[in-house]
């Protein structure tokens, strides 16, 4: 205050107590804080560079995040690659199934089970997505993943379609053909079906009937005699699977799960049952299927490696980016970080300086205080 005098030694020894505790302000502040640069007063340059180094590493962390989204949406498209693989690995036993018998009624079931696995493949691809994305999805659904603050540097992942097996940039697998019953008929001069075919001039005897299924197959054949009636011709084609005859009005009507072609050596014309056969009804188809089928599983075996390789990158940017965030922020420790066990021992020093100088002031008031003796 401006109307109290101090002496000389009493004023020296109050500015050291006051820069003392100054100093312990200091120093205690940066034992709570934990830093020695606590704003730009305390060091302009080092708060902005530290801080400077602050942001871009929480840039990063937030990009950090995306690139493990995008690493879970790899994964679920790997894993949807992985199954659908197995699906056609089904398919194609299906196939062989088929291959590996002359049943026109076994093929025609094969080929059915063969459409189901490929409705459970685009059932499965459309399923295979995370977060909002789905690899296995086509258009819409392509992936882009940045790794640096400024957008600079980036991957670009690019969806396949397999939600449609038929389509030519994806599996093209077609469902197959499915097998329809159809009927034909066989007319004679017959009255009963116990009347010999012989009666008729349709017939001699000698002549032979073959059955053949849509592979050329021969499927059945009967040897016409004297004694052959109409009911051992009713009983060749209800013997044979997926297939049943009635006699009524002079005609065999004949109704078959797959196209049956009934030949004749005699005058009879040949007759072809008018249904629809499996996709799976010829060898021929069936390998034609196998050769689809390998294709697919090319491309799927290709397209894991891409997505593989996609992962690989990404994963790697992530470890690299979570190094990069831990330099950063190392690097702004350095310049904002307190040493504690410095600051530690600089308030103890402190707080004994403090003690030296209260005891120094206290002296220096009492000396003032020896011209009260005089009075």
């Amino acid at each position: 205050m401006a109307g109290i005098t101090l002496s000389s030694a009493v004023r020296t020894n109050l500015n050291s107590l006051q820069a003392t505790s100054s100093l312990m302000s200091a120093v205690q502040e940066r034992l709570s804080t934990g830093k020695k640069v606590n704003s730009a007063l305390d060091n302009p340059n080092s708060f902005f560079t530290a801080q400077g180094l602050e942001n871009r590493a929480s840039d990063l962390s937030t990009l950090l995040d995306d690139m493990g989204q995008s690493i879970q949406g790899l994964k679920a498209a790997d894993k949807g690659i992985s199954s659908i693989s197995d699906l056609v690995d089904a398919a194609k036993a299906k196939a062989n199934q088929a291959l590996q018998t002359s049943s026109q009624t076994e093929r025609a079931q094969f080929a059915t089970e063969y459409n189901e696995l490929l409705g459970q493949i685009e059932d499965l691809a459309k399923d295979a997505g995370y977060g909002g994305k789905n690899l296995l999805g086509g258009t819409g659904n392509d992936l882009s993943v940045v790794f640096n603050e400024d957008g600079t540097s980036s991957l670009s992942i690019s969806a396949v379609d397999y939600t449609d097996t038929s389509l030519s940039t994806g599996l093209n697998l077609s469902d197959l053909a499915t097998a329809v019953d159809g009927t034909g008929t066989l007319s004679f001069t017959a009255a009963s079906t116990t009347t010999t075919l012989t009666t008729s001039t349709q017939f001699a005897s000698g002549d032979t009937l073959t059955l053949t299924d849509a592979n050329g197959s021969e499927v059945a054949s009967i040897t016409i005699d004297d004694t052959t009636t109409v009911a051992d011709l009713e009983a060749v084609y209800d013997g044979l699977d997926g297939v049943s005859a009635s006699f009524a009005s002079n005609a065999l009507t004949i109704t078959s799960e797959y196209v049956l072609t009934t030949s004749s050596s005699g005058t009879l014309p040949d007759e072809t049952t008018n249904g629809t056969d499996s996709g799976f009804a010829t060898d021929t188809a069936i390998e034609s299927t196998l050769s689809s089928l390998k294709s697919a599983q090319d491309t799927l075996r290709a397209q894991a490696s891409t997505f593989g390789t996609n992962l690989s990158i990404v994963e790697n940017r992530q470890d690299f980016t979570k190094a990069l965030i831990n330099t950063l922020e190392e690097g702004a420790g350095k310049l904002t970080l307190a040493d504690t066990n410095e600051e530690g021992a600089n308030l103890l020093a402190l707080q004994t300086q403090q003690t030296l100088a209260s005891t120094s002031l206290s002296l220096a008031a009492q000396a003032d205080q020896n011209v009260l003796r005089l009075f």
